[in-house]
């Protein structure tokens, strides 16, 4: 689809799922062994606290990555040494940030996107890892603003997100282009301030385990990063 950044000001992103890829069931399951083992609790254990807590984690209600994994061993009954704490979270740091992995075209468009004179930027629902290694990303110089629902204290749809990103990069809800794979209903958020939402829906869209990613979306959507530069 041509045209999507014509008259606008700034383009803002969804991160995973759309400038990272899918990561497939497969990826998280093999991620929840490796922490449930630190944890000394069953997998299948953990992967329950995890999906139950998701909300609390990516509005940062457990704190940082020290204290989240502390909350989830009370919530498993597990009373876990210093020793134990430290390692848990190093490990989710290191399971989270192997999922940071950018789609292999996604800085060349974001490059040729800033080429054109927009602005750029981020708007995720995430942990606090994400925040944590960002300045260590390549995304870094790249994203004018990015936006962490887990330092911001909610997580999409709210409005406040969207309006905080326009904010941040001087533009009107009205100029602002917004791309993600629909988790967490981004689009119809970004569409009730006024944003141009476009759903990226590529091969690996129906990977997606967020059942809210909108599957029945009726706006402008494209298959691959790329075509925002059409």
């Amino acid at each position: 689809m041509a045209g999507l950044t014509d008259g606008m000001s700034a383009v803002v992103f969804d991160f995973f799922g759309t400038l990272t890829p899918v990561s497939p069931s497969e990826a998280w399951a093999s991620n929840a062994e490796r922490l449930a083992d630190v944890l000394d609790v069953p997998a299948a254990s953990l992967v329950r606290v995890l999906d139950d807590s998701f909300p609390e984690r990516i509005s940062g209600a457990l704190g940082d990555v020290r204290q989240t994994m502390q909350a989830l061993a009370e919530r498993l009954g597990v009373r876990l040494t210093s020793a134990q704490l430290e390692k848990a979270a190093r490990v989710r740091r290191t399971v989270q940030e192997s999922m940071f992995t950018l789609r292999p075209e996604a800085l060349a468009v974001i490059r040729g996107i800033r080429a054109k004179g927009l602005r750029t930027g981020l708007v995720s629902d995430c942990t606090s890892e994400l925040p944590d290694a960002w300045h260590r990303l390549p995304l870094a110089g790249v994203i004018d603003v990015p936006v962490f629902s887990c330092v911001e204290g909610t997580r999409k749809p709210d409005p406040r997100l969207f309006l905080k990103v326009a904010a941040g990069l001087w533009a009107e809800p009205a100029q602002c282009v917004y791309v993600g794979d629909g988790g967490g209903q981004e689009l119809t958020g970004a569409s009730a301030v006024g944003m141009r939402a476009v759903l990226l829906a590529g091969p690996d869209w129906h990977e997606h385990g967020d059942r809210r990613r909108e599957p029945g979306w009726t706006g402008p959507r494209i298959a691959s990063l790329p075509e925002l530069c059409l």
